[in-house]
């Protein structure tokens, strides 16, 4: 139900529109002048109907005193100047009389649609800087803090960024700050991750294609380079993308141009490129897996994340965030973690850095029944200390090297549905990938 203030200085007139509109579901109070209407506080209605003339005022007078409430303003001297000057002054609409009564109840819907629509996107905004705090990344350490200088120089540039660290230290979020604080911020980010696109399709899926290029191409498809266009064009884990691809990424670099699969033209784009990636990408040039062009191309500006393990100073603020937000997320209020339960999480490695204290975060919310989280709640490993000389960096190692290092590691303490979990695969796809490698589970044999 809707709260609509009527102001006409004409009783008829009030008491129709109330009639019509309470019919209609709506809560309506009346005023005959400006005085009256500011007395109902105009601006904790939802809608405000007003006559052009009223009693020593006109009725657009009352969008100073509720700017945030849409106003629809009827008249009987209907022109084509009096419209002008009544939506110069913030009018959502314009209606003259005598109107009918089916067209002024589908202008109160629309704009009470348009006005609810307008406060969900608000609060989803604000949720998603409060989730997400793009612009202000949680971690104050010294770390941190030259990212942050690092992000603030060149967001206001077209300058195209590598980020570089380990998987689930956030480099989407780095991106994603980037755009935010650039003068394309209004246009959209495209992110795309390489890795999850098959080779066979990853040329079609960035570029595009023609009508017939190969078998199953029905239709003409815009790649997500050029949806991208004005915008900025995220390509996450880029050591993936097979080296035609690269190719087709040079031009779009260096000539702002791409030509779709099955294309005889290119097309022009605008876009800022931004890529990240845990591979070592000078070594893979080297070995002539990555492009050396591409590679000098992309490392004019590097923004390099440290893995949680490095990052102490910023682990009690983050895990403090990630539990309010959690909270937040199961509508309860936020447990305390216990000193045992810090001391762990301390201790602990984190390979899957920041996504795996998330998760381990996540998980301690959901078990924990009193006020207090312990240890065994979190889903670590408690018994080690931490073990520097264990923790290797994975920033040189493939995905399958990594895979392989984190199964031997955490195969003897975690279930299998808390590896994948860890790994943010489902349980099917670990038994998959560990048959694949010959990485049987202890004690068990794969046909």
């Amino acid at each position: 139900m809707s709260r609509i203030l009527v102001i006409d200085d004409e009783q008829v007139i009030r008491d129709a529109l109330q009639r019509l509109l309470e019919h209609h579901g709506h809560e309506v109070q009346t005023a005959g002048d400006l005085p009256t209407a500011r007395a109902c506080a105009p601006e904790h209605f939802d809608f405000i109907i007003a006559d052009l003339k009223l009693p020593g005022a006109d009725g657009t007078d009352i969008i100073e005193h509720a700017p945030d409430v849409p106003v629809l303003v009827m008249t009987s001297y209907a022109s084509v100047q009096s419209a002008v000057d009544s939506m110069k002054r913030g009018a959502v609409d314009y209606i003259a009389k005598p109107f009918d009564h089916d067209e002024l109840l589908m202008i109160v819907d629309r704009a009470l649609r348009q006005e609810r629509m307008s406060r969900q996107n608000a609060a989803l905004k604000q949720d998603i800087q409060r989730d997400y705090p793009i612009t202000g990344m949680v971690g104050s350490g010294p770390a941190m803090r030259e990212v942050h200088e690092r992000i603030a120089r060149v967001a206001p540039t077209d300058m195209t960024v590598l980020i570089l660290g380990e998987s689930g230290t956030g480099k989407e979020l780095v991106a994603r700050a980037i755009h935010e604080q650039s003068w394309r911020h209004e246009a959209p980010l495209i992110a795309v991750n390489c890795a999850a696109i098959p080779e066979s399709l990853i040329e079609s899926e960035l570029f595009g294609h023609e009508k017939g290029a190969f078998t199953g191409a029905t239709g003409k498809r815009i790649g997500l380079v050029e949806a991208a266009s004005g915008g900025t064009l995220f390509l996450d884990e880029i050591g993936e993308l097979p080296l035609a691809a690269q190719a087709q990424l040079l031009r779009v670099i260096e000539d702002g141009e791409i030509r779709p699969v099955g294309g005889s033209q290119t097309r022009k784009i605008d876009i800022r490129l931004i890529a990240a990636t845990h591979r070592d990408l000078d070594a893979m040039a080297t070995k002539g897996l990555f492009r050396p062009d591409l590679f000098y191309r992309l490392q004019k500006m590097e923004v390099r994340l440290n893995p949680l393990r490095d990052r102490q100073d910023d682990l009690r603020e983050l895990t403090e965030f990630m539990l309010d937000k959690a909270a937040r997320a199961t509508n309860r209020t936020p447990p305390r973690l216990s000193k045992e339960a810090l001391d762990a999480i301390a201790r602990y490695d984190w390979p899957g850095n920041v996504r795996e204290l998330e998760n381990a975060v996540e998980r301690a919310v959901i078990l924990c029944d009193d006020e207090e989280i312990r240890p065994e709640q979190l889903g670590i490993p408690v018994e080690h200390d931490r073990a520097p000389e264990r923790a290797a960096p994975a920033f040189n190692l493939s995905l399958d090297e990594y895979f392989r290092q984190f199964v031997l590691t955490h195969q003897d303490t975690l279930t299998e549905t808390e590896l994948a979990k860890r790994l943010g695969i489902s349980r099917k796809a670990l038994w998959e990938r560990r048959q694949r490698m010959d990485l049987p589970r202890p004690g068990r044999q794969y046909a």
